[in-house]
């Protein structure tokens, strides 16, 4: 017996059955979950459409069309209707994210439309950690960056975005859209730093967060104090800080080519788990 599947744009009043396909994994659709428990699914609130995949009128699978696209709990039917979807649509989002085997199917039926990419970075392990490390003390110089402090933590946020993703996010529009997100996260509490005579040396936010995960981002050690061990204590301030007030499990996904930074994240108490791939445009 066929079952009936279709894909289409959630309804707002859909809400509840998304959260529901979201919390099947918690971890890896930390992202996703955090924007969608904050907005809902409207939208211009959320700021791209929900599509769902439904089999047999029941919503399976999740893709969050933005300025990412996101694959969630989507098996190779869903990855297909998404990949048709979003060729019809055309790219209008700046990079494919997600859990690894998921996206490299949706890029592999896409990359024909939508190649090349500026980069695709295949195999990026999520890592996870529930609890503090015994052996790592964290720093008690990383601490949150005050709301008066946005022209103190922009550089070092400006300079480990054009690092990491390899151009600078000041282009376009002038860094408007990512000064605002900043001033999000360092207005929640949830950007922190060491400064050392006014300059910051280690940065890192919880970007992501829900009452049962949340995800570290934007680990960044100021090229000149490298070495110093300031990400494993820096990490460890953070990680300390997301266990005690916002959720039981933290994550964070890493190139696996970083090899330092692997290392620093294992020091701290953090496992792989599974694995990312993004594809930057």
């Amino acid at each position: 017996m066929l079952t009936t599947t279709t894909t289409r744009v959630l309804e707002p009043g859909e809400l509840d059955t998304a959260l529901a396909v979201l919390d099947r994994d918690p971890v890896a659709n930390a992202f996703v979950a955090a924007r969608v428990q904050v907005a809902g699914l409207d939208p211009w609130r959320l700021g791209g459409e929900m599509w769902g995949w439904y089999a047999g009128g029941r919503l399976e699978s999740l893709c969050y069309a933005g300025a990412n696209l996101v694959p969630i709990c989507a098996g190779p039917e869903a990855v297909r209707a998404f990949a048709d979807r979003a060729r019809r649509s055309g790219r209008r989002c700046s990079s494919i994210v997600g859990p690894a085997d998921a996206t490299a199917e949706l890029w592999s039926l896409l990359e024909p439309h939508w190649g090349p990419a500026r980069e695709v970075r295949a195999h990026q392990p999520l890592m996870v950690a529930h609890s503090m490390p015994a052996r790592v003390e964290p720093d008690p110089l990383v601490r949150r960056v005050r709301r008066d402090e946005m022209e103190l933590i922009m550089p070092a946020c400006v300079a480990m975005f054009t690092e990491e993703v390899g151009v600078s996010p000041l282009a376009g529009d002038g860094g408007l859209l990512y000064q605002a997100r900043v001033a999000e996260l360092v207005g929640a509490g949830r950007s922190f730093a060491r400064v050392e005579n006014g300059r910051v040396v280690f940065k890192a936010e919880i970007g992501a967060a829900t009452p049962r995960a949340c995800q570290i981002q934007g680990v960044w050690v100021a090229p000149e104090h490298r070495g110093r061990g300031l990400s494993v204590t820096g990490m460890a301030a953070v990680l300390r800080h997301a266990l005690e007030e916002v959720s039981p499990v933290v994550s964070l996904y890493v190139n696996d080519y970083n090899t330092a930074a692997r290392a620093a994240y294992r020091r701290v108490g953090f496992e792989e788990v599974g694995a990312f791939m993004s594809v930057l445009f």
